[in-house]
């Protein structure tokens, strides 16, 4: 009867070690697709902040040129050149007060 349960508690201790072995390789290769995952992460957070970073510089620009285009020297010239407009005397000029 020795023989017996020994032949079974090695059986069983076979079916641990090669349990933990599976758990041992499946862990491994969770570890090697998680760091792939990982590295494919971070390669598209970096593409990501250097497109940031790019339209951030190219929204610059558009706020320098709206500047450029909406400064008063601009509109005056335009509006003498387009429109024949100019800036009023001040004999022209009539202030209108609001009741109170």
């Amino acid at each position: 009867m020795n023989r017996g349960s020994s032949n079974g508690a090695s059986n069983w201790r076979w079916l641990v070690v090669v349990g933990l072995w599976l758990t041992n390789i499946v862990s491994a290769l969770a570890v090697v697709a998680v760091t792939q995952q990982v590295r494919r992460d971070t390669n598209e957070l970096e593409t990501l902040r250097r497109e940031s970073a790019d339209l951030e510089v190219q929204w610059g620009q558009y706020l320098l040129e709206q500047s450029t285009w909406a400064s008063y020297t601009r509109v005056e010239k335009q509006a003498a050149e387009r429109l024949g407009m100019k800036v009023p005397d001040a004999s022209q000029i009539i202030l209108i007060e609001k009741e109170r």
